[in-house]
């Protein structure tokens, strides 16, 4: 009986639920939606639900039916955020975000902003409404402020403008530090005694730039009175330094830096001198601490050309930007190299710096970034530099990110370490580890994938190859010799040779004869052979022969036999001759091939 029952009002409600939306308007909606979310009826709620989000609601009506209600708001908010049904919960989720969008389309709309924006010459009331409202546009509202305060005809509104600016808080801050490069002194002035009462430290390094460096007496002292007002402490601090901490407080998203919210984008503000005007350029929130952080220290530099700390910095917020996957911003321009290219250009002290933090911060986009630039450009003293008692990429081997590893042996190994170290066994290790990588990802490891892991896998083979030919001492590489010989039967004709070619320089017994095999096995293809067999005379000249009878004899067979294929029986006499055999095998092969 309870399954019939059961059944019954599961279509009832089906059928119900096919006719929501015929002939209702979105205030019935909306009143049924919340209706059933109260009484907890869990599927005509997301019925109702559904038929808001299909209706494509204009998101200001949708706001003001959600004001018409606060305690209903606030309900949908307690159910979303409980998550008891999943699925209900993400669509009051998705309802929310309409309201965030009204919320939003309401306080920045331009009709709107200007028209508070001349209300704040009315009455008293009149004023107080027009702040409130002004608050809530933030950031928006500033530009129409502004535009107002430099308006000859809008002289009558310039006291009740300049008494509101500071009321506008912390969003406005961006937007009037931008416009500190206004040539309209009267405007200018307003602007540097808004950010003294507004009072955020964001805002110090720009007033301490304008004490610094403003010809104006005038200004500097007022400047310096604003900066006085934030922290009196400041004033002492010179503006590169200021400048430097909000670009780190930038680079570690710093909520106080938060972008205004109820958008997916946020706002860069900049000051465009031929119109006299702020320009708001949106970007991806995704990079735009990142994007904020190297704007920072562009202000540090130009505070103080010496201060090399935001070369560093500017470098690691630029490939952090880069890790978010996005289009860099179009005012960067099409010239705008990539993070690469700032970073090999920059000097090697700077890199350092830029892959100490990023070790620190555990950031593996960062750090590989910067360890791929000091590979392209620095030496070996410029590789083992020092930052303090910290040798950066050194601590990069022992990284938690495995390209990251590899990519910081790779750079010792070809930067061919003459002085020891501690941890040049890691550099082999690292080395010997990419040989024989999985190629499948590991988990939330977005730098590696099959294709990767062969690229580092040829790379690692390279390095010591590299270190093999200059007989390097430092880097003992015997310690990969057993991963050497395992590579040398890879699937991958390139590891294979690679490794032979670098067994060759091994006195070792196995390693000699790990090469021979690999030149006799007819399962390898011709021209790993030939390789093979070109390493092997190569071992035979450093270190003579060390196989046993039976591999000799293999390669005497190939040589004698003319079914041979030619380059690789021409290859393996080279072999056999570097052998330097007794003349008796030599002997045998002459008379084998004379002619009775």
């Amino acid at each position: 009986m309870f399954k019939r029952r059961t059944i019954t009002a599961v279509l009832a409600a089906s059928i119900f639920l096919g006719s929501i939306g015929f002939g209702q308007t979105l205030e019935e909606h909306w009143k049924d939606f919340v209706h059933y979310v109260k009484i907890g009826h869990s599927e005509l709620a997301k019925g109702y639900a559904q038929a808001i989000l299909q209706s494509n609601p204009d998101p200001v009506e949708l706001l003001a039916l959600s004001k018409a209600s606060p305690e209903d708001y606030q309900i949908l908010q307690m159910v979303h955020e409980a998550k008891r049904d999943a699925e209900l919960a993400d669509l009051i989720g998705k309802v929310l975000n309409l309201i965030d969008k009204g919320t939003f389309t309401r306080r920045t709309d331009a009709p709107i902003v200007a028209e508070e924006v001349r209300r704040l010459t009315s009455t008293d009331r009149g004023w107080v409404t027009a702040v409130k409202r002004l608050q809530g546009a933030g950031e928006y509202a500033i530009p129409f402020m502004l535009d107002a305060m430099a308006d000859d005809t809008r002289k009558d509104e310039y006291a009740n403008i300049v008494r509101a600016l500071p009321y506008i808080g912390k969003d406005a801050i961006r937007p009037l530090v931008a416009a500190l490069q206004t040539d309209n002194v009267a405007v200018k002035g307003e602007i540097i005694k808004a950010l003294g009462k507004i009072g955020y430290p964001q805002s110090q390094g720009y007033l301490r730039y304008i004490a610094e460096n403003a010809k104006s007496p005038a200004f500097s002292a007022m400047a310096a009175g604003s900066l006085a007002q934030i922290d009196p402490s400041a004033a002492k601090v010179p503006a590169a330094r200021l400048f430097y901490k909000l670009a780190e407080d930038y680079y570690y998203h710093a909520e106080s830096l938060a972008p205004q919210e109820n958008a997916d984008f946020a706002n860069m503000w900049f000051w465009d001198a031929e119109a006299g005007k702020l320009e708001r350029v949106e970007v991806d929130k995704g990079y735009f601490f990142e994007l904020m952080s190297m704007r920072a220290c562009e202000w540090a530099l130009c505070s103080d050309p010496t201060f090399g700390q935001a070369i560093g910095l500017w470098v690691a917020a630029f490939f952090k930007a880069e890790s978010a996957g996005v289009a860099m911003p179009e005012f960067f321009g099409d010239a705008h190299a990539d993070a690469l290219v700032y970073a090999t250009t920059a000097g090697v002290q700077y890199l350092h710096q830029a892959l100490a933090r990023a070790v620190k911060d555990e950031d593996a986009y960062v750090a590989l970034g910067v360890v791929e630039s000091l590979a392209t450009t620095a030496g070996e003293k410029s590789l083992l530099y020092r930052l303090g008692t910290v040798q950066p990429l050194v601590e990069a081997l022992r990284f938690n990110n495995r390209a990251v590893r590899y990519s910081a042996a790779i750079a010792i190994a070809l930067a061919g370490p003459t002085e020891k170290f501690a941890e040049a066994k890691l550099v082999v290790a690292n080395l010997a580890a990419a040989l024989g990588q999985d190629a499948e990802p590991a988990k939330a490891d977005e730098l590696w994938s099959e294709q990767v892991a062969n690229t580092y896998a040829v790379r690692a083979a390279k390095a010591m190859l590299s270190l093999a030919e200059r007989r390097n001492k430092v880097v003992d590489l015997s310690l990969a010799q057993p991963f050497l010989m395992n590579a040398a039967n890879d699937t991958r004709p390139q590891i294979q040779q690679l490794c032979g070619q670098v067994l060759a320089y091994l006195d070792s017994p196995d390693a000699q004869r790990a090469i021979a095999a690999m030149a006799l096995s007819d399962k390898n293809s011709t021209e790993v052979r030939i390789t093979a067999f070109g390493s092997l005379a190569v071992s035979a000249k450093l270190n003579a022969s060390m196989l046993i009878e039976q591999m000799i004899d293999g390669i005497y067979e190939l040589i004698k036999s003319d079914q041979t294929d030619p380059d690789l029986r021409s290859a393996a006499a080279a072999a056999y001759g570097a052998l330097n055999l007794p003349s008796q095998k030599v002997k045998d092969l002459i008379l084998d091939q004379a002619k009775k």
